[in-house]
């Protein structure tokens, strides 16, 4: 009985020691997260610099690769380290591998292992608030139900934002988004209104739209 007391104690040692990283793993691990961070933006952007003159095709032949293999290496990551919060790789690595998984819309079932886990994390200051919401909100979509805290974003003809599939509460929606460390809805929604109209100014000028249509 004795030897199996001190077995189960070996075992349970070496299990919680594999989220004891040394100095040395949290910076290869910081390091390789940064870097599939980089280019996790990349692909989730509008073509820049030399990938400015791909063809739509390539573009697009070239983001689903990048997604995919990230998405493949932060399920292995996951899977050895569970999530990779602040403790491990830092603010900055937090909110890259959250990004990542956000990115991960081919595997939703690992966008929600991950959501669990983020709500722990955020519960222990561990991750930041405001990824959870976007991470509930993007699994939501990507199932086609309404949203939560309105956060993931369609556009109407006229280039004004609007949270795509709707919102479960419209009542308390700026409430819960305060408490997760987002702006109140409606400045959210001119922000994105903005950047919307700036990116596509040229096609927006045509249709006769001017200026970003604001909620007031």
């Amino acid at each position: 009985m004795c030897k199996r007391i001190i077995a189960i104690s070996l075992l349970l040692i070496t299990v919680s020691c594999k989220n004891t990283l040394s100095i040395t793993e949290k910076r290869d691990l910081t390091n390789e997260i940064d870097a599939m961070g980089k280019i996790d933006q990349v692909a989730a952007y509008i073509p820049q610099g030399k990938y400015a003159n791909y063809s739509r095709e390539k573009w697009n032949t070239f983001k689903d690769s990048v997604m995919v293999d990230n998405t493949k290496r932060a399920e292995l990551l996951y899977k050895k380290y569970g999530y990779l919060g602040i403790d491990k790789v830092g603010e900055k690595g937090e909110t890259q591998f959250w990004a990542i998984v956000q990115h991960s819309d081919k595997s939703v079932d690992f966008q929600n292992k991950v959501l669990k886990s983020l709500k722990k994390e955020v519960s222990k200051k561990n991750a930041s608030p405001d990824n959870y919401a976007l991470l509930y909100d993007r699994i939501k979509v990507n199932n086609g139900e309404k949203q939560l805290f309105g956060t993931q974003i369609e556009y109407k003809k006229n280039g004004q934002a609007k949270p795509k599939n709707g919102l479960i509460d419209t009542i308390n929606i700026d409430k819960l988004r305060k408490k997760y460390n987002l702006d109140p809805l409606k400045k959210y929604l001119n922000i994105m209104t903005e950047r919307h109209f700036n990116m596509n100014k040229d096609v927006l000028l045509k249709e006769g739209i001017t200026e970003p249509i604001f909620y007031k």
